[in-house]
């Protein structure tokens, strides 16, 4: 028999939807890109500033910041960002806010230790966040990127009484190659059969931020010793990344596993001009190892995980298409005319020409990402 319901019985009301949560919607977590964005403008400024080319704006401040407003304000955002995305607990976006903040700070007209202070509280709080993400599941992911972060807040602290930025350079490798090698890691473990990969790249991690630290304290014997351990570090790169089998592939697991590789080889090149340095490194030497770390390992490792970590962390999609080899290309090749012809072979022309086309790279890069995410939204509707 069937049930019917008594007569007079208001009907059942449809639950309504819940509306997604502030910390899930994408314009609350693209608002946390707008001070990174500006922060990469400004960056990109100041790197036509130090080639002598002819700068947009010409303000003396922005060279003093170039260096720590890249690395700690725009990819330190971008980190961030995904982290607290991952974390999602309100309190974790405090991380991006404030090195997005930092980041504006540096580059107004307020006394520059307001934005170094900061931006040091911004380095804090983003490895405050790590730290319940890693007793998630005690993973060796997090913990590799725990010691990349703890790198970045000492070149924050650091630069509040050390205003050389090629003193605080090691500290700031470390943190972009610590934070992408766990990242790495956690993207390579299905093809790792071997179970001494992890201990090793863990060991490594551990190796690399005491040697950091040595680069300070020692540096005769630190900086040989962090330039070889880089080295060791490219080398796992190299032999555990899935990259090596995904290069004979087509569309974006080939275009991310060139992008991957030609960072390796850029990290390699300064790993070799730290080893064969008994301390900070002045001219030629700075120019190599800073533009190889920071341009052609960290953008091209940005150029590669854009289309996969964007989507996850803005949740809008940001479709792979071929034109993307042609930043990617330009990156590398006058990254090459930069460094080899530039600094190698002593021709400032080349030197300019190349950092110019370095700027357009990476530009150019940003407007097809725009293109290709807004286009894929208007499609979607």
């Amino acid at each position: 028999m069937t049930a019917t319901k008594p007569a007079g019985t208001a009907p059942a009301k449809a639950k309504p939807r819940r509306r997604p949560s502030m910390l899930r919607r994408p314009a609350f977590r693209m608002m946390f890109l707008l001070p990174a964005g500006a922060a990469l403008l400004i960056g990109l400024n100041a790197g036509l500033q130090l080639l002598g080319a002819d700068a947009p704006l010409k303000i003396d401040r922005f060279p003093q910041v170039h260096g720590m407003l890249l690395v700690l304000s725009f990819v330190g955002t971008v980190i961030s960002l995904e982290r607290s995305v991952a974390l999602n607990k309100a309190w974790g976006y405090a991380a991006p806010a404030l090195l997005g903040v930092a980041g504006l700070l540096l580059i107004s007209p307020l006394d520059l230790w307001i934005g170094k202070a900061v931006l040091l509280a911004g380095t804090i709080v983003m490895t405050v966040v790590y730290i319940p993400l890693w007793r998630r599941q005690y993973d060796n992911v997090v913990l590799i990127q725990i010691l990349g972060s703890v790198a970045a807040v000492a070149a924050a602290a650091l630069w509040l009484r050390v205003p050389s930025i090629p003193v605080l350079l090691p500290f700031l490798i470390t943190y972009v190659v610590l934070t992408i090698a766990g990242e790495r890691l956690e993207l390579a473990r299905i093809g790792i059969n071997s179970p001494k990969a992890e201990p090793l790249l863990l060991a490594a991690s551990f190796a690399i931020l005491a040697a950091t630290t040595a680069t300070l304290l020692w540096p005769s014997a630190g900086y040989p010793l962090y330039g070889v351990l880089l080295l060791a570090l490219v080398g796992w790169l190299t032999v555990y990344d899935a990259a090596r089998k995904t290069i004979r592939s087509q569309g974006l697991p080939r275009y991310i596993a060139a992008c991957l590789l030609a960072g390796y080889g850029w990290l390699a090149i300064a790993g070799v001009v730290l080893a064969l340095h008994d301390g900070p490194l002045t001219g030629g030497s700075y120019d190599v190892a800073v533009h190889a770390v920071f341009l052609g390992f960290t953008i091209s490792m940005i150029m590669a995980h854009a289309p996969v970590i964007l989507p996850a962390v803005l949740r809008k999609p940001l479709p792979y298409t071929s034109g993307f080899w042609l930043p990617a290309g330009l990156l590398h090749a006058s990254l090459a005319l930069r460094l080899g012809l530039g600094d190698g072979a002593a021709l400032n022309g080349a030197w300019v020409t190349g950092g110019v086309l370095n700027v357009i790279s990476i530009l150019l890069f940003a407007v097809m990402a725009v293109w290709q995410a807004t286009h894929a939204q208007k499609a979607a509707v």
